[in-house]
């Protein structure tokens, strides 16, 4: 064998261990998420007093461009500061849904039942965004229902600037945040339970976070106040999987922590950066051992810098964490409300984003990225819109499969009839538990594992009650097509061709 010829296995070898990961234009798979912020109405809804209709309206025009723009999850937040998007046991209703703390909404439906059925419907995962430890958004403490944890519960809460914290050092704190999470994941069909930044709050000089008698009461001998406080949080971590995997053990746990870790001047394996806060330091996260540990199925730091800034440069971060991620799928958070609105100026440039776009599908690691926040590419930034549609998500992909799934096996259900009425073809099944969406491609008459995402009709919900699936006929072939199936892991089971002239009426 020639040296090229070795050369060449080498690198084919190398490749199919994924260590080095093509440039494809059209990747079949790829995590693409928005997040929907529901504090102080940044994203939706506009105003906690619009009417149900309105705000019914408001959210499915965010799912209707982020569907046009071939986006795969919607990532909600249900939980803002203490409160809830849902009737919960644990938290009074928003007022940034109500417009009143603790007050139903007057909708004919379950809210956050409906949001997550019209983003499924739409091919989309939900996962719900908790804020684990912020208490209040502010000192407008009038404002807050008798049943807010600030009123039932001062003890747990700890004053620090202008905002009310849960303090993480208390047991019951985190047992009562496990409740709250277990009540979500068996009420709801969500996909994922996800964690923003927000772990001990981002310090400000001169003020002092007083848990101190916490400190006292629970640390261990000779343990310092910083380690004390991280494994807090780990705690939190810890038992917020076990108690979502104990549940629904396909839900997956994701966490988007504040993109630096460390600077290499205060740890030779931190990042090139000059961060003034960092996560381990001063938020007292330590995302490395939670990936090591096995607790989470995704990490999304998040890196709302420009490209080549100097103080922390977005591609240097990218690197950094490619190369500090274990056992986990590792999406990159990008900030797109800089774009044009900042003093950065590299934030005029059209081309940022897709830049930042480019070197996650180039870095092996990184299977995605998600974009904070929904409003900020919806407004005035059509141009920005159309370039990352037309060069990145001009096709739609399928969400990353999720490392859950080693030990599942997908499975192919079995067709048991075909029918067509005027506008639909109509498939039924026997079993479709466990699958979520079914996937329809254009075909030719041997059967694949898979198919290519390019030759993908249509992508839909499945209907479990009635072990059905429903597709206008307009999206198929007018011969032969294709069914496959996406189970609650992400996997996809073996397709079943069928040809649409054989179906009878």
């Amino acid at each position: 064998m020639n040296k090229q010829l070795a050369l060449l296995v080498l690198l084919l070898l190398l490749n199919s261990c994924g260590i080095f990961k093509s440039y494809e234009k059209h990747p079949k798979r790829e995590f693409r998420g928005v997040w929907i912020a529901t504090v102080v109405n940044i994203d939706w809804p506009k105003n906690g007093n619009d009417t149900a209709e309105k705000q019914k309206a408001d959210y499915l025009k965010i799912l209707d461009f982020y569907e046009k723009e071939n986006y795969n999850a919607v990532i909600v937040q249900v939980r803002a500061a203490g409160d809830a998007f849902y009737e919960s046991d644990y938290a009074p209703y928003s007022r940034f849904l109500t417009g009143e703390e603790g007050t139903a909404p007057k909708w004919n439906t379950n809210v956050l039942e409906w949001m997550i059925n019209e983003a499924h419907i739409r091919g989309m995962e939900f996962h719900a965004w908790l804020n684990p430890y912020r208490a209040t958004f502010d000192e407008n403490f009038e404002v807050l229902a008798e049943t807010h944890d600030y009123c039932t519960h001062p003890e747990w809460v700890v004053h620090y600037g202008k905002k009310n914290y849960y303090n993480p050092g208390l047991p019951e704190v985190r047992n009562h945040f496990s409740n709250i999470i277990a009540e979500l994941v068996s009420n709801y069909d969500i996909d994922a339970i996800h964690f923003d930044d927000y772990f001990y709050p981002y310090k400000i000089t001169g003020e002092v976070f007083n848990d101190s008698l916490a400190f006292e009461t629970y640390a261990q001998k000779d343990q310092s106040i910083d380690d004390w406080r991280r494994s807090n949080i780990d705690s939190l971590v810890k038992q917020s999987h076990e108690t979502i995997k104990s549940i629904k053990p396909w839900v997956q746990f994701g966490i988007s922590p504040f993109g630096v870790w460390k600077n290499n001047s205060t740890d030779p394996k931190g990042s090139d950066t000059k961060a003034g806060q960092t996560t381990y330091e001063d938020l007292y996260a330590d995302p490395l051992l939670w990936m090591k540990k096995g607790w989470i199925d995704y990490l999304a730091p998040q890196v709302y810098w420009s490209m080549e800034l100097p103080v922390a440069s977005h591609r240097k971060i990218v690197d950094w964490w490619s190369k500090n991620n274990y056992n986990t799928n590792l999406y990159v958070g990008n900030g797109p409300y800089k774009i044009r609105n900042n003093s950065d100026k590299a934030w005029d440039d059209i081309k940022e984003i897709p830049k930042q776009l480019k070197l996650a599908r180039k870095t092996s690691q990184i299977q995605g990225n998600i974009m904070f926040s929904a409003k900020s590419l919806m407004n005035n930034n059509d141009d920005v819109v159309d370039y990352i549609h037309k060069k990145y998500y001009q096709k739609p992909a399928l969400s990353p499969v999720s490392w859950l799934s080693n030990n599942h096996t997908s499975r192919t259900p079995k067709l048991l009839s075909t029918y067509k009425t005027e506008s639909e073809l109509v498939l039924k099944f026997n079993d479709l538990k466990e699958l979520r969406f079914a996937l329809f491609y254009a075909s030719g008459i041997r059967v694949k594992k898979s198919y290519d995402i390019r030759k993908l009709q249509a992508k839909t919900y499945v209907d479990h009650t009635t072990k059905t699936v429903r597709i206008p006929l307009n999206q198929l072939r007018k011969k032969y097509n294709a069914i496959s199936f996406i189970d609650v892991y992400g996997k996809e089971t073996t397709p079943i061709i069928f040809n649409l002239k054989q179906v009878n009426k």
